[in-house]
């Protein structure tokens, strides 16, 4: 039976039988991070037996792999349910489990669109001495189908990145610190908390304000934790009570930024197709006005009908800088700028402050 859509909460309860209570396509994007099924390979233990920094939980204790795979593939699988036909999902895992991951991601008609290695700048060093050290965690990022029409903010990323286009390697320590939850004794709380900088990216690349994003391993909180601050809905599900409790005391701490804050850079394709002319017409760099390229090695004079005139060379403000450029094409919106008290603007920002004027009328 289906029960009402729930927003902003933490679910306790098992991830595949709670999430049947979930409507089909009621999900913007998922989040996961499933259990990395050490406990097969023994693979965090000392010489001496000890656990390194690894997991020792029951819920991470599987018979077979087969009972890991099948696991992994009811989850999936309703989360595929629950997820909007245009919607994506972040796995995350290491190389114990993301191949296996993977492949039943495909199996079940996830559509891959990257596979993010998040490099640690501070790894957990192998006492053996026996392998590399791992010092990453591999996130496969999918749509729903190869039909979805999913989110990326290319721009946002890009504006993350110092203006750089964003590569699929992201250089990000691990959770350590005041941001570490630990339990009475100092212990860490949970033994694969991740930071909040690696869900920082991740809902700012793939959701907008008020998605709804969804954790079926919630854990400690980061996902809600972010999502919240971030103006993001949230739904989580946690089966440990422990975990339940620590994640919503996390939670009360954390304030969403105020409106102002949370916009971020639109998307060119998101942007309002607005003639350059229009600006000429009302007033906002009229007739007369003189533009230069970055640089300021080149200038051209704004004419009455919104065109560019340069010595004997007219043309739009794309045609233009690519005559002048000599180049085949030119986004004349980021080539041309203009004096503002003071300051040198690409002509770009008066497209993004009509955008923000439209959305705020």
């Amino acid at each position: 039976m289906t029960v009402e859509m729930p927003f902003n909460r933490i679910l306790r309860g098992e991830c595949v039988e709670t999430m049947k209570t979930l409507p089909d396509g009621s999900v913007d994007c998922v989040f996961a991070d499933p259990p990395y099924n050490l406990q097969l390979r023994g693979e965090l233990r000392r010489p001496d037996e000890t656990i390194v920094d690894g997991v020792d939980d029951a819920w991470d204790k599987f018979a077979d792999y087969k009972t890991y795979d099948d696991f992994t593939r009811n989850w999936l699988s309703e989360a595929r349910r629950v997820l909007h036909k245009d919607g994506t999902i972040w796995v995350i895992g290491s190389y114990h489990n993301i191949f296996r991951l993977g492949a039943i991601l495909q199996d079940l008609g996830y559509w891959i669109l990257n596979d993010i290695i998040w490099r640690k700048s501070n790894p957990m060093p192998n006492f053996r001495g026996r392998r590399f050290t791992n010092a990453h965690e591999t996130l496969i990022w999918a749509a729903r189908s190869p039909q979805s029409k999913y989110r990326f903010n290319y721009q946002v990323m890009k504006a993350l990145n110092d203006d750089l286009q964003m590569r699929s390697d992201w250089f990000l320590p691990l959770c350590t610190g005041h941001e570490r939850l630990r339990n009475e004794h100092g212990l860490k709380l949970h033994p694969t908390q991740k930071p909040e900088s690696l869900l920082h990216r991740v809902l700012l690349a793939s959701t907008t304000v008020d998605d709804l994003v969804l954790d079926p391993f919630c854990g400690t909180g980061t996902t809600p934790a972010v999502a919240k601050r971030l103006g993001r809905r949230y739904l989580a599900i946690e089966r440990h009570p422990d975990y339940v409790k620590a994640a919503e005391k996390r939670l009360d701490g954390v304030l969403r930024l105020p409106d102002d804050q949370l916009e971020v850079t639109p998307a060119k394709r998101e942007m309002p197709r607005i003639p350059f002319g229009s600006f000429v017409e009302s007033g906002t760099l009229p007739a007369g006005c003189v533009v230069y390229d970055r640089q300021r090695r080149l200038k051209a004079t704004v004419a009455p009908d919104g065109t560019l005139v340069s010595g004997k060379h007219r043309g739009s403000i794309h045609k233009l800088g690519a005559l002048l450029t000599n180049a085949a094409s030119c986004n004349g919106w980021t080539f041309w700028h203009f004096e503002r008290e003071g300051e040198w603007l690409p002509l770009d920002v008066l497209r993004q402050e009509s955008h923000r004027l439209r959305q705020t009328a």
